[in-house]
């Protein structure tokens, strides 16, 4: 029983992280950054991220994305996700 478990905890692993896409693939919060320079919803690698220099965006608190302590990037299980307050 205990091999069984073992093995499907290793194979469900192994699945969860083959879905992530590899622009999105992380191991900490900090390998993470916004996917698009303003009002981002979602979030992407660093490597993978957006050049914002030189870019301008409004002062608006767009709801549903991370302006104004909205939310925060974070690598959740794997992967660089946009985590709203609730």
């Amino acid at each position: 029983m205990k091999k069984c478990f073992m093995f499907s905890f290793i194979l469900l692993s192994v699945l969860l992280v083959s879905c992530t896409p590899a622009e999105k693939s992380c191991s900490v919060d900090t390998d993470c950054v916004q996917a698009t320079c303003c009002h981002p919803t979602a979030a992407v690698l660093k490597e993978a991220g957006p050049d914002c220099a030189g870019q301008m965006c409004t002062m608006d608190c767009v709801p549903d994305t991370i302006d104004c302590g909205q939310g925060e990037i974070k690598c959740l299980e794997g992967s660089c996700e946009v985590v709203l307050n609730e």
